[in-house]
C-alpha cells in the first residue's frame, strides 16, 4: 500500500506568504466622521448599509459619531463609503490629517472645543421653555382660562412646534425619504397631529368660542371633538424631548473634553533612532515598527516592547498603581506611561487608534476604546445557551464528614476502590478512621 503525504515546497509556502502579504497590502481602514445621528437607530442603520458592501466591516459608535471601515483598496474607495453613508441620509467626511488637529499652542480650549450643535440646541431648548410652560399652565389650570385664552395658546405653541420641532421634522422626513421611521418620526408624527388638530378645531369647530374653558376632571363622555384643543401636548412634549437632547449633548461634550484631557498626557515629541542617529521628530510622524530612545523622566510615546535596556514605568495614571513596575528587554509598554528608571529604547506597536496593530494591549487612546466591540464570550456548559444534551451533569453531593479535597474515584480498574465507593444498599459508607465518636452524655 502506497501512502501519499502532501508536503508544503518551500514554493508554496512563498507563494502562500505572498498571496497573504497581498491581501493585506490591499486592504485598508479609515474612520470616518458621521453626522445627522439622533438615535442608536441611526448608528445600526448605516452600520447595516455599510456592512453590504462588498469586502467592507464597519462599526459605527453613535457616541462619538465615529464609523471605523476596514475595506478592500482594490474594489471599494472612501468616496464610495462617504455616499452610501449620504445615500442612507447622513452626512460623512474623513478625519483631518493629524497635523491639522493638534492645537496651536497658546490657543485658548474653548475655542478648539468642537460645539457639535450645543449653541443652537440649547437656543431651541430655552424657546420651547419659555413657550410652552404658559401653555401647559393654562389647559391644566382652570383659573387661568380667560376669554379666548385658546388663542394665546396657539400664539404661543406655534414656535414650539415649529421651529424648536424643526430638527424633529427634517428628519423624519429624511428617514421617510429613504423609507425608514426612527423615534424622531414618533415625535414628529405625534406633535404634528396634536398641533393640527388642535388649528382643525379652533379654526372650524367649536374650540375657537368665546368662553370655552377646559375643565379639569376624570370622566368618560362622548363628544365630537370639535371643542378640544390638545397644545400643551405638542409644545410640552416637545420641550421635554429638547430637555433630552440637550442633557444627552452635554454629557457627550463632558466626555469628549475628559478624552480630550486624556490625549493631552501623552508625548508631543518623540526621538526617533533612525542609522544610529537620535532625531527628534513630532509624535504624529510615529509608525508602526519605528524604534524610539525613552530617557528617565520622559513620557513613552505609544505603545511598544522593550528592545534594549531596563527600567521602571510609572503607569499610575492607567492603574492607579504608585510603584513603578520593572520593565526589560521583550516586555510590553504603554503609551503616556512615565519611564521612571533608566534608559529604554521601545519599538512602537501600536499608533494613534490604529485597528490593525497586532499589539494585543488595549488601545492606547480612549476614542479608540470607545468606539471598539468586545468579542461575544463562548457559552460555558452549565450557561442557558448550552445545549441541554452538553451540558455537565452534577456530581453527587458528598457526606458531611467529607474532605473538600477528595479526589473523585478513579474509572480505572487496576486502581484501588475508594473509601468513599458506594455499597450494595446504595448509601456511601464512610472509612473507620473517619468515623466520629459519639459525644459523651452530660451528667
Amino acid at each position: 500500500m502506497t501512502t501519499r503525504s502532501t508536503t508544503a515546497t518551500p514554493s508554496d509556502t512563498s507563494r502562500g506568504s505572498a498571496s497573504a502579504s497581498a491581501a493585506a497590502a490591499t486592504s485598508a481602514s479609515v474612520e470616518l466622521a458621521i453626522g445627522g445621528m439622533t438615535c442608536a437607530s441611526c448608528a445600526a442603520r448605516i452600520e447595516k448599509k455599510l456592512n453590504r458592501m462588498d469586502g467592507v466591516e464597519a462599526t459605527v459608535n453613535y457616541a462619538t459619531e465615529k464609523a471605523k471601515v476596514t475595506y478592500r483598496d482594490d474594489d471599494v474607495s472612501v468616496q464610495d463609503l462617504i455616499s452610501t453613508v449620504e445615500a442612507t441620509g447622513y452626512t460623512a467626511q474623513p478625519p483631518p490629517p493629524l497635523e491639522t488637529r493638534q492645537s496651536t499652542p497658546g490657543t485658548d480650549e474653548a475655542e478648539s472645543e468642537p460645539d457639535d450643535g450645543l449653541t443652537a440646541l440649547r437656543q431651541r431648548l430655552i424657546t420651547a421653555l419659555v413657550l410652552s410652560v404658559p401653555v401647559i399652565a393654562m389647559a391644566m389650570v382652570p383659573a387661568l382660562q380667560f376669554d379666548n385664552w385658546q388663542w394665546l395658546s396657539l400664539t404661543l405653541a406655534a414656535p414650539v412646534v415649529v421651529y424648536a420641532g424643526w430638527p424633529f421634522h427634517r428628519a423624519a422626513w429624511t428617514n421617510l425619504k429613504h423609507g425608514a421611521a426612527t423615534m424622531d418620526t414618533l415625535i414628529s408624527v405625534g406633535t404634528s397631529a396634536a398641533f393640527l388638530w388642535s388649528v382643525w378645531a379652533l379654526f372650524f369647530g367649536t374650540a375657537g368660542m368665546t368662553g370655552m374653558t377646559h375643565p379639569f376632571e376624570l370622566t368618560i363622555a362622548r363628544t365630537d371633538g370639535a371643542g378640544n384643543i390638545y397644545l400643551e401636548a405638542a409644545a410640552g412634549v416637545t420641550a421635554f424631548i429638547l430637555a433630552g437632547r440637550w442633557f444627552e449633548a452635554r454629557s457627550k461634550r463632558k466626555a469628549g473634553a475628559a478624552l480630550r484631557a486624556l490625549m493631552e498626557l501623552g508625548a508631543k515629541e518623540v526621538t526617533l533612532l533612525r542609522d544610529g542617529r537620535e532625531v527628534t521628530v513630532p509624535t504624529a510622524e510615529l509608525q508602526v515598527g519605528d524604534r524610539f530612545v525613552v530617557r528617565p523622566g520622559e513620557k513613552i510615546a505609544t505603545d511598544g516592547t522593550v528592545v534594549e535596556g531596563t527600567s521602571a514605568v510609572d503607569a499610575s495614571m492607567l492603574t492607579g498603581e504608585s510603584v513603578p513596575v520593572e520593565v526589560t528587554t521583550g516586555d510590553t509598554v504603554t503609551g503616556a506611561t512615565i519611564n521612571a528608571g533608566g534608559r529604554l529604547v521601545v519599538e512602537a506597536t501600536r499608533i494613534g487608534s490604529d485597528p490593525e496593530t497586532p499589539s494585543p494591549a488595549p488601545p492606547s487612546t480612549p476614542a479608540a476604546a470607545s468606539s471598539s466591540k468586545p468579542p461575544a464570550s463562548a457559552p460555558t456548559p452549565n450557561s442557558p445557551a448550552w445545549p441541554a444534551s452538553s451540558k455537565t451533569p452534577r456530581t453527587a453531593k458528598q457526606p458531611p464528614n467529607a474532605s473538600p479535597t477528595a479526589s473523585p474515584p478513579s474509572s480505572s480498574p487496576s486502581s484501588s476502590p475508594s473509601p468513599w465507593a458506594p455499597s450494595a444498599s446504595g448509601s456511601a459508607a464512610a472509612p473507620d478512621s473517619r468515623r466520629r465518636s459519639p459525644r459523651p452524655s452530660r451528667s
